[in-house]
């Protein structure tokens, strides 16, 4: 089906529910779906055709979810643009999708103008909350559109092939690609979440805080294949979200590791009842074990994990709440390091450099095949062919599956230290510093070392009011890891840098060490 198909399936079920609440406002079900048109058509009108690329630039409201929408019920492309970027990052991306529209928020008002002389293909923008410069308020932008007929463009396949999306990646190793989301895929994914995250006691209430340019908005989008309440938070803050899963009596929560830290981390959390959450659901890069323990013995048995990239989103794995509250009680403990079993759509493998596939307990890396797996990326043959070798999606992630089928990522492979001859994975080392109370945070980096090539190092955030020495970072690591992957130095931050989708940045970390090097790895 097409993606608007879902969302329409949603709002005939459930047409008086509340499918957003955005502050003070509130929309229906009904009343969001006649949004919805009202900007389809009002694109249509104004001369969209075929398979136009259409972005949208703004923090976190409810027009946000409607201009998503819009966009799919249209036929234009999705292009999500992360406001937290660099803007010329998001100039470069604009330009490399010839992207035609742009809805954004008039805060954003400076860099668009900036954005309207570098990216020539941008015919259309409309601002979401009021007139600007020219460009029409979402609201007239829509009246624009009122005698226009509503045009089907469906086949009778479900337009399978038809992009959806054209989704970046992550871009910390270069410029980001453009993954070809696809009717086929982002079924793939919508019916797949909606099987594992759905509840059958309560209403589902979903607390959106995570940027709906990323992950969150397809979150959002599916929550409302089950008819739930999206409750729209204009950021992340740690406070107000435990406040409002008490508050709204919220069912469903995601949050990348980081932002759950946070949470852990927040004085007043005892301070609540989180009885309501049915699946708290942490994705983005792998969790401490330790800190999902904590979790569960403070949310309860909801917590749960994903894992999947860009190029397979969201739901390659799934390792579901009762299987990781159990873990959490000592029943398979090493389960808290895992990302769950396969999912039902696709088939998961370890393989080595030379494509074969590994056993059970081998560590390689992780490749995937099935309906949710990329199209492709946009005009970039070569790129799509490598990620494809040996007849399999290549995550370029490095992990290894138990005898269980249990999958469990050490590191990307780009993240890999090799320290006097040794690989060493950042995540290994990262959840062993983070079985230390007193840290917040971690990141892990290789520097240049004449004696190792590359020697570990670890930068650690403190939690509040605690106090750690280098050296008891070093022999803690020591005791539990050894000392080829235990930490040769380490540096205390205030905060670590993150990249507009919240995962560690360990490309402007590793900068300053390397400058003058000729090489990014020894």
């Amino acid at each position: 089906m097409r993606a608007i198909d879902y969302f329409d399936k949603g709002a005939d079920a459930y047409a008086d529910r509340l499918a957003i609440v955005d502050g003070a406002s509130r929309y229906s079900y009904r009343e969001t779906g006649d949004i919805t048109r009202r900007i389809a058509r009002a694109m249509w009108a104004n001369g969209l055709t075929g398979e136009q690329c259409a972005g949208i630039y703004s923090h976190n409201n409810a027009w946000v979810l409607f201009c998503m929408l819009g966009i799919m019920r249209a036929g234009a492309v999705w292009v999500p643009i992360n406001s937290r970027n660099a803007v010329d990052a998001n100039v470069e991306y604009m330009n490399y999708t010839k992207m035609a529209w742009l809805f954004y928020h008039s805060d954003f008002h400076d860099i668009v103008e900036q954005i309207r002389t570098r990216v020539p293909s941008l015919r259309h923008l409309v601002c979401m909350d009021k007139e600007d410069a020219g460009n029409p308020s979402l609201e007239l932008f829509m009246q624009r559109g009122t005698e226009a007929d509503e045009i089907d463009w469906a086949d009778e396949y479900g337009n399978l092939d038809r992009l959806v999306g054209l989704v970046p990646t992550g871009g910390t190793t270069g410029p980001a690609k453009g993954v070809r989301v696809t009717s086929l895929a982002w079924g793939t994914m919508t019916e797949m979440a909606s099987h594992y995250w759905r509840s059958h006691d309560l209403n589902p209430v979903c607390l959106n805080t995570a940027p709906l340019s990323h992950a969150a908005g397809v979150v959002a989008f599916t929550m409302f294949t089950l008819g739930a309440t999206n409750i729209v938070m204009p950021k992340f803050d740690a406070l107000e979200v435990l406040r409002n899963i008490e508050r709204f009596r919220a069912t469903h929560l995601f949050l990348p590791p980081t932002a759950f830290y946070s949470l852990l981390a927040e004085p007043e959390i005892g301070n609540f009842d989180y009885s309501s959450l049915r699946v708290f659901l942490l994705a983005g890069s792998p969790v401490s074990p330790d800190k999902l323990k904590k979790g569960v013995e403070i949310f309860g048995p909801c917590i749960c994990q994903s894992y999947g990239q860009t190029e397979a989103p969201m739901l390659l794995t799934f390792l579901d709440a009762r299987i990781l509250a159990a873990a959490a009680e000592g029943h398979h403990q090493e389960r808290l390091g895992s990302c769950g079993k396969p999912t039902s759509a696709v088939r998961l493998a370890i393989m080595d450099e030379h494509g074969n596939i590994l056993p059970p307990g081998d560590c390689g890396e992780i490749v995937a095949r099935g309906t949710l797996v990329t199209a492709g990326y946009y005009n970039m043959p070569e790129a799509t062919a490598q990620v494809r070798a040996h007849g399999w999606h290549h995550t370029g992630d490095v992990g290894y599956m138990d005898h269980e089928g249990y999958v469990y990522i050490v590191d990307r492979k780009k993240d890999m230290i090799i320290t006097g001859g040794f690989n060493v994975y950042c995540a290994e080392v990262e959840v062993g510093i983070m079985a230390l109370p007193q840290v917040h945070e971690c990141a892990v980096i290789g520097v240049p070392d004449d004696k190792w090539g590359e020697a570990v190092k670890a930068i650690v955030v403190l939690a509040p009011g605690a106090s750690l020495t280098g050296e008891a970072v070093i022999a803690h690591c020591k005791a539990k890891l050894g000392s080829v992957k235990s930490p040769k130095s380490v540096d205390f931050r205030n905060e670590i840098p993150k990249t507009g989708a919240g995962k560690i940045d360990r490309k402007s970390l590793r900068a300053p060490y390397w400058v003058h090097a000729d090489r990014a790895v020894h």
